[in-house]
């Protein structure tokens, strides 16, 4: 058999990538958008009709103020009163609220379900990703960024069409009325006023993005080490560190004070140089409107209408710093979670991958390399067989690579060098779905969902009833404890299972195991946290859910495995002796030795 030279570890770090685009983002944020195009569409015409109903309130607004130009106690006043006028200025004002309402109505399935598909497709891709990938992650800045990616979803559709959109659609039509009714300088004034605003606004504010992508930095480095601090509470109270966590944690807030500390004299800053440039505009615009009302060019009207065409015009803007950054800052945050997305499965499907056919379901290792890191191989030509229906069972000292077989059968990494089959089937050529329902474990280290019990137990085929349920926590040993529970099977087992001793959870991932029910099972040191009682109780359990099943056995101590049909011996990742335990005891090699050992009282097979 040729066999590959390929080792794993080998470009699983994450590729230095240029930054992308703000366009590369939003780009990659349409085609989620585009599924709700008529409501895009009905939305923006909302929005558009809103806008129209806002301009027209000042025009309407000189129309009533012109025509009032009488003397007062005239005795015609109530009968030029414009009553028409004073009713279309309030069905203006109600238009302007009515259709900005029903933009935010029409738009808000479109925003929700968008934020609902990316945040569902992240958390499928991270399930797809390689147990590398989770071995290596930080969770508390992992889901800080996801949280901020959704976030931004829903600020960046706000912005773009409840803010920037309808802000130049508004400039527009009041330049374009300006320019038309009045003398050039009134647009003039307003268009130097808004260059210069959107530009101090921009460059200030790109400046400021190193503060504000720094303090969200800290941020992420602050909650990460709060979770994890807060994840391992046992070890901190084990060794009295709770004051040392909370300088850790401090130095962290510390950082992150004077981080915000100086985004917020930034903003300042930006902020007093925005109001300058409007001040400066409003008060030129008021001059120029007065000088024309002076001398007869303009009308009171017209100087009301300039001036609340300016108040319009310029609250918007106001915002505009904030908006701009928010948008800038959401692209970042929306571009970290795609980020995520494109991460590459290190073990994928191929593109014509089967489902697993069982049969015999008989297992095979044949020449297997493996290597976490290129620098250090785990397992070296590793071979051997599980027949149908047998039991094999897997010994040696710790680091030896035997859990790392059990990994490999589920095909969390792909082999370095040779290959892997059930029933003739290599399992890199099956789906991985179908691969992994045909295998149960029950893992060394159990960690269990912060939920019920019986929710834990039932996670090992969901649906099953309370019956069936009930009856693997039976043959787990497990079903007396939880019903002398006060909530029996509804009790919650807290944050990875902690509230359980380690032999309860051990039961409960046995139960779990047993409730699946697979052809192909996996002991890696299922009752190592049993009292000797309890493990043989189990143990005869699960000898009996392993009748006619294929078992691979990962033991320390070896009272367990004596009647596996073959006992493999791995020491540095080689197999170096083999046999049932009456040929490996005869053989008087490390298998007899590790025997005399635990018989003596030394305990596993570590020794």
């Amino acid at each position: 058999m040729q066999r590959s030279q390929a080792v794993p570890g080998v470009g699983t770090a994450a590729p230095a990538t240029a930054p992308k685009s703000d366009w590369s983002t939003i780009g990659k944020l349409l085609p989620y958008l585009w599924q709700y195009r008529w409501r895009v569409g009905l939305a923006l015409s909302f929005m558009v009709a809103a806008k129209l109903a806002n301009v027209g309130v000042p025009l309407l607004l000189k129309q009533l103020i012109d025509s009032l130009s009488i003397k007062p106690g005239s005795t015609e006043a109530m009968l030029v009163l414009p009553l028409g006028l004073l009713l279309a200025y309030g069905g203006l004002r109600l238009s302007t609220s009515l259709f900005t309402e029903l933009r935010e109505l029409i738009f808000a399935k479109a925003t929700e379900g968008t934020s609902r598909s990316i945040s569902l497709q992240v958390f499928r891709h991270l399930h797809d990703l390689s147990l590398r990938f989770h071995l290596e992650r930080q969770t508390g800045g992992m889901t800080r960024d996801i949280e901020r990616g959704t976030r931004a979803v829903h600020s960046l559709i706000s912005y773009s069409l409840y803010s920037i959109f309808p802000t130049l659609v508004e400039v527009a039509l009041v330049l374009g009325l300006l320019s038309t009714q009045f003398d050039l300088w009134f647009a003039g004034i307003t268009v130097a006023a808004l260059v210069l605003y959107i530009a101090f606004t921009v460059t200030v504010t790109e400046w400021r993005t190193k503060f504000r992508k720094t303090m969200n930095e800290l941020d992420s480095v602050a909650h990460s080490r709060a979770i994890d601090s807060l994840l391992n509470y046992e070890t901190v109270k084990y060794f009295n560190n709770e004051d040392f966590e909370a300088r850790r944690y401090d130095e962290s807030l510390e950082k992150l004070r004077r981080a915000q500390l100086k985004s917020q004299s930034t903003l300042s800053m930006l902020n007093t140089g925005q109001q300058l440039i409007i001040a400066t505009a409003l008060v030129l615009m008021l001059w120029r409107a007065t000088e024309g009302v002076v001398q007869g060019r303009l009308s009171l009207g017209d100087l009301v209408m300039i001036n609340a065409f300016m108040i319009q015009l310029y609250i918007p803007l106001n915002f505009l710093g904030v908006i701009y950054r928010e948008i800038k800052q959401g692209l970042a945050d929306l571009e970290k979670m795609f980020v995520l997305l494109e991460r590459e499965r290190e073990v994928a499907d191929k593109p014509d991958a089967q489902p697993l056919q069982l049969r015999d379901v008989a297992v095979r290792f044949e020449q297997v390399d493996f290597a976490y890191e290129p620098a250090r191989t785990i397992l070296h030509d590793v071979s051997f067989q599980i027949p149908a229906g047998k039991k094999v069972a897997v010994v040696g000292p710790s680091g030896s690579g035997k859990s790392t077989l059990a990994r490999l059968l589920y095909r969390f990494y792909d082999v370095g060098a040779g290959r892997i089959t059930i029933d003739g089937q290599e399992i890199s050529a099956v789906t991985q779905a179908s691969l992994r329902q045909a295998i149960g474990i029950v893992p060394q280290d159990t960690v269990l969902f912060n939920d019920t019990i019986a929710y834990n137990i039932a996670y090992g085929r969901p649906g099953a009833s309370r019956e069936e349920v009930e009856a693997a926590a039976r043959a787990a040993h497990i079903h007396d404890f939880i019903v002398s529970l006060p909530k029996c099977y509804d009790t919650a087992v807290g944050e990875r299972g902690l509230k359980l001793s380690g032999g309860e959870k051990q039961r409960v991932a046995i139960a779990r195991t047993l409730l699946k029910n697979p052809p192909i099972l996996i002991f890696d040191e299922a009752t190592s946290a049993l009292d000797s009682r309890n493990e043989r109780a189990i143990q005869a359990e699960l000898e009996a859910a392993a009748q006619n099943k294929t078992v691979l056995v990962v033991a320390h101590r070896l009272s367990t495995v004596v009647d596996a049909h073959e006992i493999l011996v791995l020491e540095g990742g080689r197999i170096i002796e083999r046999g049932n335990h009456a040929a490996l005891l005869a053989l008087q090699g490390r298998y007899a030795q590790m025997w005399r050992l635990q018989q003596q009282g030394g305990g596993s097979a570590d020794q």
